[in-house]
């Protein structure tokens, strides 16, 4: 079901979103009521919509309705909270003050450990890269292409330097051979799985990582509020270990931080 407000959405609400297809959210992995980096989840709301609908929203209000979209569930779970304005359409974008509200979904999450991920590089740079918006056609087109190739997934480059940058829905981070942990600095999409583990320990640094250098790390990784931390086992003709025990360091890093209620 989703909901707005507590309340079933109705076609028309669905229907903007659908036709118009303006607005941004955020996913969380719910394990018995408590998701890791909730403030966190709740941050990238409240500043999205303060750049994208210029408004400013409660947290409080926010909270209950996750809270009362959340009722009765139990286990595991990927819940979705996208807002959006059921009154904006491609004729109004702009010119109306926006009253954007929560609309919230609830998906299974995946059971079982995932298999490593065998990606596609392809040089493209997401459009706002630093909003989690609903425009995910391309990402997905990208991810659609490599998949008929073979792969798993597609790996964004920068489309100047070729630095590597993120995954279609998905950051990426790599192991050096000291054991340095190396985030590519790079035009993406500030994670909140990204940032809980960058919060572990010291050894997380930024950097340019270009392309033709991937031969010089030990291992990579993937990581979004789904999926965790997922080894990259192959990224274009290039082979990681995705057993390196630097990656099992990381997933038990990652398990072991605190659900927020």
């Amino acid at each position: 079901m989703a909901t707005i407000h507590g309340v079933e959405a109705s076609p028309d609400e669905l229907r903007a979103l659908a036709l118009t297809g303006y607005g941004h959210f955020t996913s969380m992995h719910v394990e018995e009521g408590g998701v890791r980096g909730f403030d966190l989840h709740l941050d990238r709301l409240v500043s999205n919509a303060k750049t994208v609908f210029d408004a400013d929203l409660d947290r409080e209000s926010l909270v209950a309705d996750i809270r009362a979209a959340t009722v009765g569930s139990t286990g595991s779970y990927t819940l979705r909270v996208t807002m959006f304005d059921p009154a904006i359409n491609l004729g109004n974008v702009g010119t109306v003050t926006a009253r954007p509200v929560p609309l919230i979904t609830i998906r299974p999450s995946h059971a079982g450990e995932l298999p490593p991920l065998r990606v596609k590089t392809v040089a493209f740079q997401r459009d706002t890269p630093e909003i989690k918006h609903v425009g995910l056609f391309s990402p997905l087109h990208h991810r659609a292409a490599a998949k008929k190739a073979g792969f798993d997934d597609v790996l964004f480059t920068d489309p100047t330097s070729t630095n590597v940058s993120e995954g279609s829905t998905w950051n990426i981070g790599f192991i050096a051979t000291d054991g340095t942990v190396i985030w590519p600095d790079a035009a993406v999409l500030p994670g909140v799985t990204m940032a809980l583990l960058r919060g572990v320990n010291d050894r997380h640094v930024s950097k340019a990582i270009p392309l033709d250098q991937i031969d010089r790390m030990q291992a990579a990784f993937a990581t979004n509020a789904s999926i965790g931390v997922r080894p990259i086992s192959a990224i274009d003709g290039h082979h990681f270990d995705s057993d390196a025990p630097a990656i099992a360091e990381l997933q038990r890093a990652y398990a072991a931080i605190p659900a927020q209620r």
